[in-house]
């Protein structure tokens, strides 16, 4: 005796998400499908530019956010040998002092050798032991946080803003200190250089060469060859470089870094800033030349 028919309906394979495209998007699509590559994207980007769609700023930022994806702690950090760091066993003076010359606001404090980096130290912090000379420097630091070379940015700038922090050291595969960043150097990545204390106003020189209160020069990196010589007196040939960044980096033989120096002209050139891969700002002064009595 056969089984009475189910009153069940029959099982239907679930219905496919209905396209609620119109026939002239998916006509669009088929004939210009998107970028399928960073670089396709890239050129996308540019003649959105080109066609006035998106403004040239809003085009930098997009591609700094595409390059960033692809680029880590190691790309972007200040290499160890040009840290600027203080000593925990430093005289108070001696301290305020590399404070004031170096200008940063966070500083890794060290105990014994550099690599053993103990803390990090607000400036504003520093001036507490003016008024309570007593007051133990240790209990004015803050942790500090340390990250592998190969930390994306983009995990890295989440990391700062989650946890409200600015600086970090950076360890290589062997757990030594590679370098450090900040969230400046990694928003830059994206937006370019942020105004600091280096930016001037609309009355700056217009050679880009300005006079420091101790008598030496910042110059900027894209100075014209001509305007150095004037100012300083030099003869640097101006047929064969068009800039001061592009002469020096010819002299070192590779992009100059951060804190590197050179001398050339009887002037010393130390790197204070640099941006995409070239010198934004030197620091110029001219070569001390040492007694006579002292020559061989």
């Amino acid at each position: 005796m056969s089984e009475p028919p189910s009153s069940r309906p029959p099982h239907r394979a679930a219905a496919a998400p209905a396209d609620k495209r119109g026939l002239f998007e998916r006509l669009v699509e088929f004939l210009s499908p998107g970028p399928d590559s960073t670089d396709e994207l890239m050129a996308t980007l540019a003649d959105a530019e080109q066609r006035e769609l998106i403004a040239p700023e809003s085009r930098v930022m997009l591609e700094g956010v595409l390059r960033m994806a692809d680029m880590s702690a190691g790309d972007v950090m200040v290499a160890a040998p040009r840290m600027d760091l203080l000593d925990i066993a430093a005289p108070y003076d001696e301290q305020l002092a590399n404070v004031i010359a170096t200008g940063h606001s966070r500083f890794p404090v060290y105990e014994g050798t550099r690599e053993n980096v103990i803390g990090i130290l607000m400036a504003k912090d520093l001036l507490k032991l003016q008024r309570s000379p007593d007051l133990n420097l240790r209990t004015l630091l803050r942790p500090a946080v340390f990250v592998p070379e190969s930390k994306g940015l983009n995990e890295l700038l989440r990391d700062f803003r989650a946890n409200r922090n600015h600086l970090a050291m950076v360890i290589d595969e062997f757990g030594n200190t590679a370098g450090l960043l900040t969230i400046e150097d990694v928003l830059e990545e994206i937006v370019g250089e942020i105004e600091d204390e280096f930016d001037e106003t609309a009355t700056a020189a217009e050679n880009g060469i300005y006079t420091l209160a101790d008598g030496s020069h910042r110059v900027a990196g894209d100075t014209d060859i001509s305007a150095v010589n004037q100012v300083f007196g030099t003869d640097f040939p101006e047929d064969e470089f068009d800039t001061i960044g592009g002469l020096i980096a010819h002299q070192l033989g590779h992009v100059p870094r951060r804190g590197e120096a050179s001398e050339a002209g009887g002037l010393q050139f130390q790197v204070m800033i640099t941006r995409g891969g070239a010198v934004r700002w030197f620091r110029v002064a001219r070569q001390t030349v040492p007694p006579a009595g002292a020559r061989d």
